[in-house]
């Protein structure tokens, strides 16, 4: 796309953005539709499906990149998109809630914290990865992608035994917090699809082809978006990070007001953070791809952002223990400090930048 001119790219750009974001809504809908009917809505495979199903975009930018060998794009996108799709809670927060109560108030169960900690977790053995020499290379893998995979599937499997078996009274939950179960969303757009008589093939072809648009409209994205905001003067990693990662966190803006508009306070958190936590195992493809290492040759920027998107998760975690009870401004005060350290962050990173 070197030789399009800048309109064009331009217009590449927004228009792959609105197709991702209204593949991604399509997504969403049928992911729950087809995970209610598959009964795998509270299963390993449903987590892993969901999770998957809501990162297509930043799975298709890490491929591309790889393939073309701009990995400070795919290393910012994954890791700047960690902090951005923690920041979308802060949207939620404020426009999502109906009660007049903070998002982690109503949302708040321990079940939650888990997940927030296995983002921290991945996030964590990126920073351990980045030190290692990157001649550790062996059938194209490193030890760092594959501890992050094992680590994101360990935690899975623990999350999957906990929300059904968690030792603590009401399961984890706190006293006063959603009035429907986790996974009322998913219920509610399953009866509305059986209203509309929507069948499971129909759901299934419409998921199939939501994602192979999202999928071409992630190549397209990430390769004008470099090329665009690159002529700008916009480096890969602060494009990757920012731009990028701000446009393909839009299905999960819409899908997240769309579940706390239903009340489903709980899924709305679960789906950031199991998106989040699943972000880091992208490294694993890339490092097959490009075959060489990826996390040894992050930059500070990206140790930077990692910081970031862990220090944000820990602010939310800290919300779901301390349940702050009273609205500023629309949010809770937990919402207020990830709004704040975010961007007090992206002008620590423009100045190492």
């Amino acid at each position: 796309m070197s030789g399009l001119p800048s309109w064009l790219l331009l217009a590449i750009f927004l228009g792959s953005a609105a197709v991702i974001w209204l593949a991604g809504v399509a997504l969403s809908d049928t992911t729950d539709v087809l995970a209610e009917r598959l009964h795998l809505g509270s299963a390993l495979g449903g987590l892993i499906m969901l999770a998957i199903a809501t990162n297509l975009p930043e799975i298709a930018i890490t491929v591309s990149a790889a393939l073309s060998h701009h990995l400070d794009i795919a290393v910012g996108n994954i890791l700047g998109g960690i902090a951005v799709q923690t920041v979308v809670l802060v949207a939620i927060d404020a426009f999502g809630v109906r009660e007049r109560r903070p998002l982690t108030y109503q949302a708040a169960s321990l079940l939650l914290v888990l997940e927030g900690a296995l983002v921290v977790t991945v996030l964590l053995i990126v920073v351990a990865g980045a030190q290692l020499p990157a001649s550790l290379l062996h059938a194209r893998l490193t030890p760092d992608v594959v501890l992050i995979t094992v680590a994101w599937v360990a935690g899975l499997l623990l999350i999957n035994r906990a929300s059904s078996s968690l030792p603590w009274a009401d399961s984890g939950d706190a006293p006063d917090t959603q009035a429907d179960p986790r996974g009322a969303r998913r219920t509610k757009k399953e009866a509305a699809a059986a209203t509309r008589g929507t069948s499971t093939a129909k759901a299934a072809a419409v998921f199939a082809l939501a994602a192979v648009a999202t999928l071409i409209s992630g190549v397209t994205i990430e390769r004008s978006g470099e090329q665009f905001f690159g002529n700008l003067g916009l480096s890969g990693v602060l494009f990757g990070a920012t731009v990028l990662a701000a446009a393909t966190s839009l299905p999960e803006l819409s899908t997240g007001i769309t579940s706390a508009k239903l009340g489903d306070y709980q899924l709305t958190i679960a789906d950031i953070f199991g998106g989040n936590a699943f972000l880091p195992v992208l490294f694993l493809p890339a490092t097959v791809i490009a075959g060489g290492a990826v996390l040894p040759a992050a930059g500070r920027s990206d140790i930077y952002l990692t910081a970031l998107g862990a220090i944000l998760t820990i602010i939310y975690m800290a919300g779901l223990v301390c349940r702050p009870a009273k609205n500023h401004a629309r949010m809770g005060i937990d919402s207020i400090a990830v709004i704040a350290t975010y961007l007090i962050g992206l002008a620590g990173l423009i100045a190492l930048k």
